[in-house]
């Protein structure tokens, strides 16, 4: 009898617990989504960029960084001297290029959209197929390509050697000996290092100044965080989880698709899988895709709301999200204001053929 009593004295005990725990909630004013929403993004917490952190290997300085700028603007590494790192890289054009692929040497044309520079730092690997483990390795490839710079690394390199003010430069960051591939390599990607947009409108909304984004933006943002399912793939600080899907493209050359991921791993599963980009500075650089085929933010957001193309390997993240005119209006809103406003990004010149080391 008494562990009886016991017993339903303790159940009253956690019963009246539990109602006091329901009124507490009940009473209290949940915060508004938004606010939580800016808060969390996808599984990482979002928020202006953290620092760049460098490669042991590769540490800037003012005196690197100002050679690898140079060299990134310098068409004389390519075997014409036409092509640089900036003509498929362009700061006026969202460090990208107008697509819908690149055109390099002696106007070939890419199959591929030109990923931009800008922030491409936070990337754990580079290209749309991931090949490159590093900055420093992805600017030793397009030099090679024939179809890009259409060079040859000895050739680059002897070009680069009988520059005057190169040797100068490149002695007076790394020593004495002759320049290498390495040395160029690295000090292009310490200049891209510096091209990080930390500052948009929305960065500043984050941070706690709410006024900075219009109601339809942060309507924008709710769609983006919920019923977008944009935050499946476009997480962080970063906007990109840094993986690779399959959204169904449509192949520019249906009798020869591009494989994307799967001509890296081999795995059937990673078959036209491509790497999710940033959306920072996304409106400034249209077209979209990996080969460019929709021509404007409102055409990606119809792809995107169809759930996609047709693939039998298809993400099955991608799925019909049911957006009406105005949500997609909203959308489009909030994702131009991830424009940068960081002025030695936004405002990046290219250097004068004339300003370039003699």
């Amino acid at each position: 009898m008494r562990r009886t009593l016991i017993s339903i004295a303790l159940s009253v005990v956690v019963l009246a617990a539990a109602a006091g725990l329901i009124w507490a909630l009940a009473d209290q004013q949940a915060p508004p989504l938004i606010q939580i929403n800016a808060q969390v993004l996808g599984p990482q917490a979002i928020g202006p960029l953290p620092p760049v952190v460098a490669p042991p290997g590769n540490p800037p300085s003012s005196a690197k960084i100002r050679l690898g700028k140079e060299l990134y603007f310098d068409p004389r590494l390519s075997a014409d001297g036409a092509i640089s790192c900036a003509t498929c890289h362009d700061p006026a054009l969202g460090w990208s290029d107008e697509g819908p692929t690149s055109a390099g040497i002696r106007g070939q044309l890419g199959g591929r959209r030109s990923p931009p520079v800008s922030n491409a730092a936070y990337s754990p690997l580079q290209f749309w197929d991931g090949r490159s483990p590093s900055l420093e390795d992805q600017a030793k490839g397009p030099i090679q390509n024939p179809v890009e710079m259409g060079n040859t690394h000895e050739a680059m390199i002897q070009t680069v050697s009988g520059i005057s003010a190169y040797q100068t430069e490149f002695k007076a960051v790394y020593g004495e000996g002759p320049i290498t591939v390495d040395q160029v390599a690295e000090a292009i990607a310490a200049f891209e290092r510096t091209v990080v947009t930390t500052d948009s409108r929305f960065d500043r909304y984050a941070r706690g100044d709410h006024g900075s984004l219009t109601p339809l933006e942060k309507e924008g943002l709710e769609i983006f965080n919920g019923k977008g399912h944009c935050t499946a793939c476009h997480w962080g600080p970063y906007f990109s989880d840094g993986r690779f899907h399959n959204l169904g493209v449509p192949p520019l050359d249906p009798e020869k698709p591009d494989l994307g991921r799967y001509d890296v791993t081999k795995n059937p599963r990673d078959r036209r899988a491509f790497k999710t980009p940033t959306i920072r500075d996304a409106a400034r650089r249209p077209p979209y895709l990996h080969n460019g085929s929709e021509k404007t933010l409102e055409s990606l957001i119809e792809f995107y709301d169809r759930g996609g193309g047709k693939d039998p390997n298809l993400d099955p993240l991608m799925v019909p999200l049911g957006l009406s005119k105005h949500e997609k209006a909203a959308l489009v809103a909030f994702i131009k204001s991830l424009d940068s406003l960081n002025p030695e990004v936004a405002n990046v010149k290219p250097i004068d053929p004339r300003d370039l080391p003699r």
